[in-house]
């Protein structure tokens, strides 16, 4: 096992802390590198489709939880590039004997770690520094009529948010609860 790879408890999403080089300068970290273990063992051959970058003003808000469905499914590498957040995937597999799970970590830029999430898994954060910024890399492109997305406070998901949820998008407040997905 690579000890810059984390596995979860739910398979295929893996948390990967890849390797840094720090000096007197500062620090570099790889977000790709399609040669490097870390990555071809979580990313695979899959193309990258898009880069993305948010930025999310005030503690405590919340984005998500989104995902895109049939042939616009994606893949993702979220990392923290400022601030600090609390990340969230929830297993959307029909078929997976984990579907309906999430698994959360933080993600910060001190931490250095990445969370992959395959296609088939909703996803949000919870903000816990103000101006928190998160790279994004998507395995396949955006589609409004592919996106879809279920209601950060679902009961049936039952996720414990670090903070009291505040600063919600009114299409995010108006997301379905997974049975009705």
């Amino acid at each position: 096992m690579d000890n810059n790879i984390k596995f979860t408890n739910i398979p295929d999403l893996i948390e990967l802390i890849p390797n840094s080089f720090e000096d007197n300068r500062g620090i570099f970290v790889s977000a790709y590198k399609e040669q490097e273990e870390i990555f071809k063992n979580s990313w695979g051959a899959r193309p990258i489709s898009q880069i993305n970058i948010s930025k999310t003003i005030s503690v405590g808000a919340i984005r998500g939880l989104h995902y895109q469905c049939d042939l616009y499914a994606e893949a993702k590498l979220v990392r923290c590039i400022k601030g600090e957040i609390w990340d969230v995937a929830v297993d959307l597999r029909e078929h997976s004997a984990t579907f309906g799970s999430w698994y959360s970590t933080k993600l910060s830029p001190e931490k250095g770690n990445t969370l992959f999430i395959p296609e088939g898994f909703a996803h949000g954060f919870q903000v816990l520094s103000p101006n928190s910024e998160l790279l994004y890399i998507h395995s396949n492109i955006w589609i409004k009529e592919s996106e879809n997305g279920i209601r950060f406070d679902d009961p049936s998901l039952a996720i414990n948010w670090p903070l009291e949820p505040s600063d919600i998008s009114s299409r995010d407040l108006s997301l379905p609860f997974l049975k009705n997905s």
